[in-house]
């Protein structure tokens, strides 16, 4: 398995010889404003450069779009990606939402699909607080984002836990499929009145005491004007708690191996 922390949650997967690219963010820097009603809504994002060329980025046989904001599926990735390309979403309304910018491949993933000979599982997590979720226009602003676990006899497995919080979904996917390596969204994106709408460092460690085997690498940092958490305060955290062995925080662009 390799897989590049590209920008924000995009990510590069090459998993038992096929070729994922997952939730492409391909904007230039500072090319849209930060989201109204979010910490830090005056700064620009993406807050930095992609570090790698997009050419290289599309280079893949298929595409996952865990689900449709902004900083996981962007303008610049609906006209940057071949129209052509094999796409998967979450559900039918990202599937429609797709198709309607343009895109023919477009598949929306069951519970359990089997790509390329690699099994991938649909999990389910929850992008905010129950409190969030119980204001209407928050709800539908938050939306539901899935997560991933993908699986193969010649791999470790992966859990990609994607835009949640701590929830029920996401504690059980790890005693369910008991993941060797973990992606944590782990930015601490913070939406005005309502807090955290993504993991931050105390999930880091509680995650790490729930599955003491597995092996967590920490996205979803410092490229969007709301995530908080920085690389740096996350790695001293894990310092301080004995986790520095189980957290693996990489920089835009590195590549890790399993």
């Amino acid at each position: 398995m390799k897989l590049t922390q590209i920008r924000n949650a995009t990510l590069k997967l090459e998993y038992a010889g096929t070729r994922f690219l997952i939730d492409p963010m391909l904007s230039d820097k500072e090319s849209w404003p930060g989201f109204t009603g979010t910490a830090r809504s005056h700064l620009r994002n993406p807050m930095v450069e992609l570090p790698l060329p997009i050419a290289d980025l599309l280079d893949v046989d298929a595409i996952i779009v865990t689900h449709t904001h902004l900083d996981h599926w962007d303008e610049a990735a609906q006209q940057q990606i071949a129209k052509d390309s094999m796409i998967y979403t979450q559900n039918d309304s990202d599937a429609d939402l797709i198709r309607s910018q343009g895109f023919s491949n477009v598949n929306v993933l069951s519970d359990t699909n089997v790509i390329a000979g690699i099994k991938v599982v649909k999990t389910d997590g929850q992008h905010g607080s129950d409190e969030a979720y119980a204001i209407p226009e928050v709800a539908e602003r938050l939306g539901d984002a899935c997560g991933l676990v993908f699986s193969h006899s010649t791999e470790k497995t992966l859990y990609i836990a994607g835009d949640t919080i701590w929830v029920k979904p996401f504690e059980e996917s790890l005693f369910t499929h008991k993941p060797d390596v973990i992606v944590l969204n782990i930015g601490f994106a913070n939406v005005d009145g309502i807090g955290a709408i993504i993991m931050g460092k105390q999930d880091a460690l509680r995650t790490i005491e729930a599955l003491p085997s597995a092996t967590l690498v920490a996205s979803h940092m410092e490229a969007i004007n709301h995530c908080l958490l920085s690389r740096s305060e996350l790695r001293n955290f894990a310092a301080e708690n004995g986790i520095d062995k189980n957290l693996l925080v990489p920089e835009d662009g590195e590549t890790l191996m399993f």
